[in-house]
């Protein structure tokens, strides 16, 4: 987070600057070419196929990478081990409605890669460096490029949200009022301003605050890990006076501005460039799911969570975790003791936007509804 909001206390309106959300998450080129062997450590086990995994496999519109990776493994995430990638293409990684895949065998292990037309024969020449027989110019709009997740599912809090520490709201200027004196407001309506440097011309987002992460210390003390602001309304400066800057609101996402709404400059962010399994030793043991957004509860499969590690503790965007709900405590028949049941693996979560002491998380799978209090966890390194 202090990359992107560091100096937010004295509202640095320079900076900031929204870019257009990118339409697909694929493989970083820095990790275009993978070789088999280097990928595998430390998983020293080629990964595990599906008995049902097919042999072909025609991509369509509407997969997603992480879809395609279940069908060939049984654990998605180790997907990068077994990619084919084309060191002749700009972007190997990418994959597009249309593509064939073919399941292939290299020296013993699996390999997966697109077939030109000359079966596995090519896509493993391809793979170790050789020259396509057929040479072939192919232009993709990135746009058509096949995202690890569905982003429709993740857009609202990867653009709208953030979450900044408490101490970054002081001299932070807010909405006092409301042309009309409107009560709520939306797009295509004046609202005014009070605070310090707002600047006239200056895109800004307009930001509601919800309740704050209360987490419980290592000294058992309660602390405030984070205020989290939902962007409701866009709009431009155009004048001000006396401490009042008049803003014209351009856009509205799904709320109204009220009085008290924060006015901050609109930010950069980018999606995940890719996933991969996490190493024990990046992130602090002990992580928990904290918040689901949208609901009072309980997560599923395509909800978006709130987990208590950021990047203070070793969190990273495209980490992968494993879920484990607490085992529940029940009394021995025999002895009347309470004891607790071990914890079960219900889901795995992807994270998606990082910041100081928490982090956004996607649920890409889950077998049973995901509560409040769900431990997270590198996953296992190798397959069983």
């Amino acid at each position: 987070m202090k990359k992107v909001f560091n100096g937010i206390a004295n509202f640095n309106a320079t900076g900031f600057k929204k870019q257009f959300l990118a339409l697909a998450i694929c493989f970083s080129a820095s990790v275009a070419y993978i070789d088999i062997a280097q990928a595998a450590s430390p998983n020293h086990n080629p990964p595990a196929l599906k008995t049902s995994a097919p042999h072909v496999y025609i991509v369509k519109r509407g997969d997603t990478l992480w879809d395609i990776a279940g069908k060939f493994l049984s654990k998605p995430w180790r997907w990068p081990e077994i990619w084919a990638s084309n060191p002749h293409v700009k972007n190997p990684h990418w994959i597009y409605p249309g593509d064939r895949l073919l399941l292939c065998t290299l020296n013993g292990r699996p390999l997966i890669g697109v077939d030109q037309g000359d079966g596995c024969d090519g896509v493993i020449r391809r793979h170790q460096g050789g020259t396509s027989l057929k040479p072939q110019i192919r232009v993709e709009s990135l746009s058509n490029s096949i995202p690890v997740i569905p982003l429709a599912h993740i857009k609202q809090w990867l653009e709208h949200s953030i979450v900044l520490a408490p101490e970054s709201l002081t001299n932070i200027p807010y909405i006092v009022g409301a042309a009309d004196n409107r009560v709520v407001t939306g797009a295509g309506q004046t609202v005014y301003a009070r605070g310090n440097g707002l600047v006239v011309g200056q895109q800004y987002g307009i930001y509601r605050e919800a309740a704050p992460y209360i987490l419980i210390g290592a000294d058992g003390k309660k602390y405030n890990a984070g205020i989290e602001l939902t962007e409701v309304a866009s709009g431009v400066a155009v004048g001000g006076e006396n401490n009042v800057t008049t803003v014209e609101l351009t856009k509205s996402y799904n709320a109204e501005v009220r009085r008290g709404d924060y006015v901050l400059p609109q930010y950069e962010d980018q999606l995940p460039s890719l996933f991969y399994p996490t190493a024990s030793n990046e992130v602090t043991n002990g992580g928990k799911i904290i918040r689901v957004q949208g609901s009072i509860a309980t997560a599923a499969s395509h909800s978006v969570v709130t987990v208590d590690r950021g990047s203070l503790q070793g969190a990273k965007v495209g980490q992968i975790f494993s879920i484990f709900q607490q085992g529940e405590i029940v009394r021995d028949p025999k002895t009347k003791e309470a004891i607790k049941l071990p914890s079960q693996r219900v889901g795995t979560l992807m994270l998606f936007k990082t910041f100081d002491q928490l982090s956004y998380g996607y649920i890409l799978d889950s077998s049973l509804p995901i509560k409040i209090g769900a431990e997270i966890q590198p996953p296992n390194s190798t397959d069983e």
